[in-house]
């Protein structure tokens, strides 16, 4: 074709336009026979890039041709309309009854009372700071989770922190540091300090304790939270290369230009229990007695009791701890740690829950708790079985108009949100979308306000395991409170028998490593 479109193009010069079609087709071609990377393309020249466009587009495919309303892939469209709509403040209400399958094993319900309450105001809030906390925060029970500059685009982290601004709510920077467009929308933010010490560290990458403090001593920094572990990859550290690093990333982060920036797996301001908890009260000294605690996606729980007996002994309580689960998910991960390391949410945080009420000291730690939680009835359902409030990350990324293209990691995210691309980015406005993060955190707390109103409750923070009920595999329902039970306050501090799992490791921990004691002996 390409030589008959040549000869054609003398009579009709409009047909070298086709020539220069199937001339690249043919060079293509010739390309591909030569190759020795792909054999199907090698078998099958030009026609055999079809399959690698379908499986560049294939998330997109499946979402808008072949996904039902509530496959989670991982979030199902139901959930994904479910915040838009919130976001632009449109309608949300579903008429013709529940899509749910009510009697198959997994559903859950909110049990609720024949004397609703109302209320008139549904900014909810939660103050967090303990005895040797100088400057408590009053947080909302809805915020904005980790996510950093770099990771996510600059007007992504710039209509997030506006629209907490809006809302009156918290914005986690997360690892890569405070950036100025963190500064610029003047939100609250919880300043997330972690091994990479990013913004706080010494040229070798070590701890900084009077960077950390200039940066803590900010008005817009309501708390400090190390960063042990996070659900979507626990354990496992990073690497931004060096050609992926922008002036304005090194600004937020000190690091320097042309130099591959490495976050390690474990920090190295501390070791061990004791040490942990050291470190908890010297940023909570440093940052002038600001609240300050950490964030884990929980993996061996002997290592947690660790820590809590090394709170024990010090009497360095952190404020709060951020229960991470491993459903969460904005930062890339391999395929392993994001399906099979770290806890879920709901085990993670029950497990949180139930241990510093064995130690006593659950009244003076807030319990935050995050992973896939978009709903009214996901803050509901943590809030009853041990959180004091939630985060969410993907929640406010889908306010403000994430598709979930999945291609965070690409540099090509088409909406602008997880990109460096300055072209890609300029089509999110800021200014619409800090409105439709403000909209949707409002309106979320909203519906919350309803669904406790309809349990007869005076506040949201009052929902207790038994507010909800769940479907057994053999089709009986059973109290969330007969699996997710609370435990008896201060029962690792006794010599009782009872809840011997919990005992059994509460006994193996020391505070002083998190070493197991066959190896410390």
């Amino acid at each position: 074709m390409a030589v008959v479109t040549f000869i054609a193009g003398f009579w009709a010069p409009w047909v070298f336009l086709l020539f220069i079609v199937f001339a690249a087709l043919t060079a293509l071609g010739i390309r591909d026979v030569n190759q020795t990377s792909h054999a199907i393309v090698r078998n099958y020249p030009v026609l055999g890039h079809i399959r690698f466009l379908f499986e560049k587009i294939r998330p997109e495919i499946r979402q808008y041709l072949i996904e039902g309303d509530q496959e989670e892939q991982p979030f199902s469209r139901e959930q994904r309309s479910l915040v838009y709509q919130r976001a632009k403040g449109a309608e949300d209400k579903r008429p013709f009854g529940s899509h749910e399958r009510v009697y198959e094993a997994g559903y859950s319900w909110l049990t609720h009372s024949v004397e609703p309450t109302h209320f008139d105001d549904t900014d909810f809030r939660v103050m967090i700071g303990g005895d040797k906390c100088k400057q408590p925060y009053n947080a909302s029970l809805y915020n904005i989770s980790a996510m950093s500059f770099g990771s996510l685009s600059a007007n992504a982290i710039s209509a997030l922190n506006k629209g907490a601004k809006q809302g009156g709510f918290a914005h986690d920077t997360g690892e890569g540091g405070i950036s100025r467009y963190h500064r610029e929308g003047g939100g609250d933010l919880i300043y997330e300090v972690g091994s990479g010490y990013f913004g706080c560290r010494n040229d070798d990458g070590t701890f900084n304790p009077d960077k950390f403090a200039k940066q803590a001593a900010d008005d817009q920094v309501k708390m400090i939270e190390i960063k042990l572990s996070q659900g979507a990859k626990p354990g496992h550290g990073g690497m931004l290369p060096a050609a992926k690093i922008t002036p304005e990333i090194a600004e937020a982060r000190d690091i320097p230009m042309g130099v591959d920036c490495v976050s390690p797996a474990g920090h190295s301001a501390f070791s061990g229990p004791l040490e942990l908890m050291q470190f908890v009260g010297q940023l909570r000294e440093l940052s002038g007695g600001k609240p300050v605690g950490f964030k884990l996606c929980i993996g061996h729980r002997r290592e947690f009791m660790c820590m809590v007996k090394a709170m024990l002994e010090t009497g360095n309580i952190p404020d709060f701890i951020v229960v991470d689960g491993t459903e969460g998910g904005t930062g890339a991960a391999p395929l392993e740690f994001a399906n099979h390391v770290g806890m879920p949410m709901i085990e993670g945080l029950t497990f949180v829950h139930n241990t510093l009420r064995g130690a006593g000291i659950r009244d003076q730690v807030k319990i935050g708790a995050a992973g896939k939680v978009v709903s009214a009835f996901d803050i509901a359902r943590a809030l009853s079985i041990g959180a004091d409030w939630c985060n969410s990350a993907r929640g406010y990324m889908f306010a403000i108009g994430c598709i979930q293209a999945q291609a965070c990691h690409t540099n090509h995210c088409p909406v602008g949100v997880t990109t460096q691309d300055p072209v890609r980015q300029a089509a999110l406005n800021v200014n619409d979308k800090s409105k439709r993060v403000a909209r949707f955190h409002a309106n979320t707390l909203k519906a919350l306000g309803e669904m406790a109103g309809a349990a007869g409750l005076e506040n949201p923070c009052g929902f207790l395991p038994y507010h909800f009920m769940t479907r057994k595999a053999d089709g009986q329902m059973t109290e969330a409170a007969d699996v997710y039970t609370y435990l008896r306050e201060g029962f690792l501090l006794d010599d009782g028998d009872d809840n011997p799992i919990y005992r059994e490791r509460w006994n193996r921990a020391n505070a002083h490593s998190f070493a197991p004691p066959e190896a410390v002996a």
